[in-house]
C-alpha cells in the first residue's frame, strides 16, 4: 500500500488535517480507466462485515464489493434485477420451491470453486437462523437441494411468493464460502471482519479509526472487471470533514449524504465536483415516530391522531431535509411502483384539531398549559433524526405535551427502545427494501421478540393487521398480494401504530472524474465492478 499512510492522530484531528495534509497527495488522482485507486469517505466502522449476517447499508457499503448476492437491483433488468451469482430463478406453481441456476466459472478469493453447496450453506446456516432480515423471508425454508454444482433448489414448508423472494435477492442473499464457515462458531468466525467472497475486490486490510482497503481480484468472473486496482475507505465520522476532503482532492467520493445537506448548494458550485441524487431508489429511508403503546395516553387513537396533526411534514422536508425528501403518506414510500397506494387517510398539519382531539381524549391543559409529559428518544444515526427530535419536542409543546428529549449513543438507544422499552416516543429511520415483508411489516406486527432492532417494540397489537400481514406473506399471486399490501397501508395509517413523517434517499458527492456512479438503484451498496476514475 505504498503512498497511503495516515496516522490515527491526524484522522482524529478532523477537517484541519484534511486541509493541511501533505501525505495524501502522493495518492495521485491521474488514473486510467483500468487500474488506479478510488478513495471514498466512510463515516462508521461496522463491528461485523459479513452481509449474510448483518444486512445493513453500513456493512454493504464496504462488503458488497467483496461478497456477492444472487442478484442485484437494476434500472433496466427484467423484474428490476440483474444476475450476479445466480443467472436465473424460477418458482413452482405451488410456491413451495424456487430453482436457481448458478453462475459457472466463479472462484472464491482463496481460489476454491464457488458451488451450490455454498448457497445451501449460506441459506440454511446463516440467512434463515442468523440474518436480521432473512429470518422473516426464509422462515419457512426447510431445505436446499443441490442436484449439481450449479443448481440450488429452495424448498419451503409453506407457500412463499416468488415476488417476495425476488425482491429479497439483492439485500438478503449474500453468499459466503461454506469451507470457511462450516464447523465454526459462525457468529465469531474471523472472516466476519475479513470477508472472503467472490466479488470484484478482495478484502486487504483494516486499520481501526483510519481506513479499509480493498484490492482488485484478478480472477473475477466479470469480463474485464473490475476497472480499479483498489478502493480505500477513509474513516471520517465528521461529515464536515468529508466535504473538506473532497474540496482538497484528498478523497474522490462521499456517499450516503456524508456531506451535510447544508453544504450541498455551496459544494455543487466547486469546479470538478458533482452532486448526485440517483442511485438510492431501492434504499428509501423513512422518518418514523415510534410509539410505546404501553403508555396509557399513547394507547388512545385520538392522542396518536393529535400527534400526527401536530407535525408539519412540509416544514420538516423543507427545513430539516432542505427539500431532499418527501412528506410520507404511509408505511410504503411513493417511489415504490409495486406496492404504493395514495388511498390512505391524511393527517394535515392542524394545531387546532390536535388540541381538540386531546381535549376529547380526556387530557385537558393544566394551569401551566401542559397536558402530560413524554420521554422522546431520537435515533442518533443521522443529523436529520436528531434535528427532527428537536422539532418534534417543539411541535408537541404547541399542543400541550411536554416531551423530554433523551439523547443516547447508538448502542444505548437500541437497548432503550428495542430491548428495555424505556421510551414513550422514539424517532427511527427504517429502510424500505422493495417489499413490505422486508423490514416494513415488522414495524407494526405483534409478537416480535425483545431486542430486535427496527421492529414493533411499542407493544402495539392488532389481530386484524397481523392476519393481513400473515396472509400477504403466503399469497402467491402478485396482483392479489399487492392488493393486500394496499389494504395494509390503509389500515396502518388509520390506526397509527407509528407515524410516518418523511421519506428520503441519500446524496452522493463525487469528483467529476469518477465514472459509472449511480447506475443501479442500490449503487452505493453494489459491487462497483465497472466504476473507474477518468484520466
Amino acid at each position: 500500500m505504498a503512498g497511503f499512510k495516515i496516522s490515527r492522530r491526524k484522522v482524529l484531528a478532523g477537517s484541519a488535517f484534511l486541509l493541511a495534509s501533505t501525505a495524501l497527495p502522493s495518492i495521485g488522482w491521474t488514473q486510467a480507466k483500468k487500474g488506479g485507486r478510488l478513495v471514498v469517505a466512510a463515516d462508521s466502522e461496522p463491528r461485523n462485515l459479513n452481509p449474510a449476517i448483518v444486512a445493513s447499508n453500513g456493512v454493504f457499503f464496504v462488503s458488497s464489493k467483496v461478497v456477492e448476492p444472487l442478484a442485484e437491483a437494476s434500472f433496466d433488468g427484467e423484474g428490476g434485477l440483474e444476475p450476479r451469482l445466480a443467472t436465473s430463478w424460477e418458482g413452482s406453481d405451488d410456491g413451495l420451491s424456487v430453482t436457481f441456476k448458478l453462475r459457472q466459472g466463479v472462484t472464491w478469493h482463496d481460489g476454491k470453486p464457488f458451488t451450490s453447496a455454498d448457497v445451501a450453506f449460506s441459506a440454511l446456516s446463516i440467512w434463515k437462523p442468523l440474518q436480521n432480515l432473512g429470518r422473516v423471508v426464509f422462515k419457512n425454508l426447510e431445505a436446499v437441494d443441490t442436484p449439481d454444482a450449479h443448481t440450488a433448489i429452495f424448498k419451503f414448508s409453506k407457500p412463499t411468493p416468488l415476488q417476495l423472494v425476488k425482491n429479497a435477492l439483492p439485500a438478503l442473499t449474500s453468499v459466503v464460502p461454506r469451507h470457511v464457515y462450516e464447523g465454526s462458531d459462525i457468529a465469531a468466525n474471523p472472516a466476519n471482519n475479513a470477508p472472503v467472497g467472490t466479488g470484484p475486490f478482495k478484502f486487504a486490510e483494516h486499520k481501526a479509526g483510519e481506513f479499509y482497503r480493498l484490492e482488485r481480484y484478478d480472477k473475477y468472473w466479470g469480463e474485464s472487471e473490475p476497472a480499479l486496482d483498489e478502493i480505500i475507505y477513509r474513516v471520517l465520522p465528521d461529515r464536515a470533514a468529508a466535504a473538506g476532503a473532497l474540496e482538497a482532492e484528498e478523497i474522490q467520493l462521499a456517499a450516503f449524504s456524508a456531506v451535510p445537506l447544508a453544504d450541498l448548494e455551496r459544494i455543487s458550485k466547486v469546479p470538478g465536483i458533482k452532486v448526485i441524487t440517483e442511485g438510492y431508489e431501492a434504499l428509501t429511508y423513512q422518518l418514523v415516530v415510534e410509539i410505546n403503546h404501553r403508555r396509557k395516553e399513547l394507547a388512545d387513537l385520538k392522542v396518536r391522531q393529535a400527534i400526527a396533526h401536530a407535525i408539519d411534514k412540509d416544514f420538516v422536508v423543507k427545513t430539516i431535509f432542505l427539500g431532499y425528501a418527501k412528506p410520507a403518506t404511509g408505511p410504503v414510500p411513493q417511489n415504490d411502483k409495486q406496492f404504493y397506494t395514495s388511498d390512505v387517510p391524511a393527517y394535515g398539519f392542524d394545531v387546532a384539531k390536535a388540541n381538540a382531539l386531546l381535549d376529547e381524549a380526556g387530557y385537558p391543559k393544566k394551569d401551566d398549559g401542559k397536558r402530560f409529559a413524554l420521554k422522546l428518544l431520537p435515533a442518533p444515526y443521522f443529523n436529520e433524526t436528531k434535528q427532527f427530535g428537536d422539532y418534534l419536542r417543539q411541535a408537541l409543546a404547541a399542543v400541550g405535551i411536554d416531551a423530554e428529549l433523551v439523547n443516547n449513543d447508538s448502542a444505548a438507544h437500541q437497548k432503550a427502545v428495542y430491548t428495555d422499552h424505556a421510551f414513550d416516543l422514539a424517532i427511527a429511520p427504517p429502510v424500505f427494501r422493495g417489499d413490505p415483508a422486508i423490514s416494513t411489516t415488522i414495524l407494526v406486527q405483534s409478537g416480535i421478540p425483545d431486542g430486535v432492532p427496527f421492529s414493533n417494540q411499542g407493544g402495539y397489537k392488532n389481530e386484524a393487521l397481523d392476519a393481513l400481514i400473515a396472509k400477504a406473506a403466503e399469497t402467491l399471486d402478485a396482483k392479489a398480494r399487492t392488493e393486500l399490501y394496499n389494504e395494509f397501508q390503509k389500515k396502518v395509517v388509520e390506526e397509527l401504530p407509528l407515524i410516518n413523517v418523511a421519506e428520503w434517499g441519500f446524496i452522493t458527492v463525487a469528483r467529476d472524474t469518477v465514472k459509472n456512479v449511480a447506475n443501479n438503484p442500490r449503487w452505493a451498496v453494489s459491487n462497483w465492478a465497472d466504476t473507474y476514475v477518468e484520466t
